[in-house]
């Protein structure tokens, strides 16, 4: 039996009208150290070739398993058990085709990672428009990658060279935030930003809490979430060995993370924790899905129709998600 580590990764094609083609291609064009295989359209991803200008250097192996994907430079292997998309496609356009393809090639990868297939799921990104308008209606990734593996506990995670950092709830109005705040959502986010740090090859994670209110609620006087609900959490993750701290004021516990006090933040909504990540860059940062059944990384940007198909995105998020990866199934 294969170890985990033989297997190769599995990118998905995302929204073909996005740049999600394109920095797939150049990821490719520029070699990857492990074998991977495309879930997506063949034929997006050979017109995205001779666009950029790689047929001297790329060639599209169409393939029917995992199992059976060339090793060979020069070829990137690409799986699709749905429809072949139209070649018509404009870049840069709505297309519910294009946002009904995201999803299929998705659940393909989903499925085959679940049967032992596939070492992790790298996924370019998605539009949720185009998605929604093919039939498909779920807030992103995260939920569908949670659905499809019957994944209970879960979270984001977002992560760049120099910060960590894990929501307790994603993607829900800001008006639900504080009625979702919940002990058992605190304790299970501080456990999966224990097993993300471990995962990552460290050996004594220490995370920090955020708070929900301005200055951690200063004692109840903006807020009862950190006395009655988030320090209980924190408490009891402690007793079960986690080197957990806080509630810490939202304004500056990401600079001290990011100068090394903690190794992960565990904030409580989708803002709060996404803004100090991209402020220092979508180039390098990451989006990781704990809690699943296999690993899961993705870029940490979004389909960027307002450049697409025109030979300017940028690879690094891509790459760095593919690094991660491989860095998260070491053994």
């Amino acid at each position: 039996m294969s170890s985990v580590t033989d297997l190769p990764i599995g990118f998905t094609l995302g929204d073909a009208n996005g740049i999600g083609p394109e920095i797939i291609v150049k990821l490719f064009a520029a070699g990857l150290p492990h074998p991977a295989l495309v879930y997506g359209d063949a034929g997006v991803l050979e017109a995205t070739i001779v666009q950029l200008g790689l047929e001297d250097k790329l060639n599209i192996e169409l393939v029917s398993d995992p199992d059976l994907l060339s090793t060979q430079p020069g070829i990137i292997p690409v799986l699709n058990r749905w429809q072949a998309l139209p070649d018509d496609l404009v870049p840069g356009e709505l297309s519910a085709l294009a946002g009904r393809g995201a999803y299929e090639y998705l659940c393909h990868a989903i499925d085959d990672a679940l049967a032992g297939k596939l070492r992790a799921i790298v996924t370019a990104p998605l539009n949720k428009k185009a998605m929604q308008a093919g039939g498909i209606d779920y807030p992103g990734h995260t939920e569908i990658l949670a659905e499809r593996s019957h994944t209970a506990r879960y979270a984001m995670m977002l992560a760049n060279p120099q910060l960590r950092v894990i929501l307790a709830t994603i993607h829900v109005p800001l008006s639900q935030v504080s009625s979702l705040i919940t002990q058992e959502l605190e304790l299970d986010t501080i456990r999966l930003a224990h097993r993300a740090c471990l995962q990552a090859g460290l050996q004594k994670p220490r995370v920090a809490v955020a708070g929900l209110n301005p200055h951690a609620g200063e004692d109840g006087r903006f807020g009862q979430e950190e006395q009655q609900i988030i320090a209980p959490a924190i408490s009891q993750a402690r007793q079960e060995g986690i080197d957990a701290s806080g509630p810490w004021p939202g304004d500056t516990v990401f600079m001290r993370a990011r100068q090394g006090e903690f190794d992960i933040v565990v904030a409580q909504y989708h803002d709060q924790g996404l803004i100090p990540v991209k402020y220092l860059g979508v180039d390098e940062g990451v989006n990781v899905t704990i809690g699943l059944p296999f690993v899961r990384t993705s870029v940490d940007h979004g389909t960027a129709f307002d450049i697409a198909g025109q030979g300017i995105a940028n690879a690094a998020s891509l790459r760095a998600a593919y690094d991660l990866a491989l860095d998260m199934t070491v053994g």
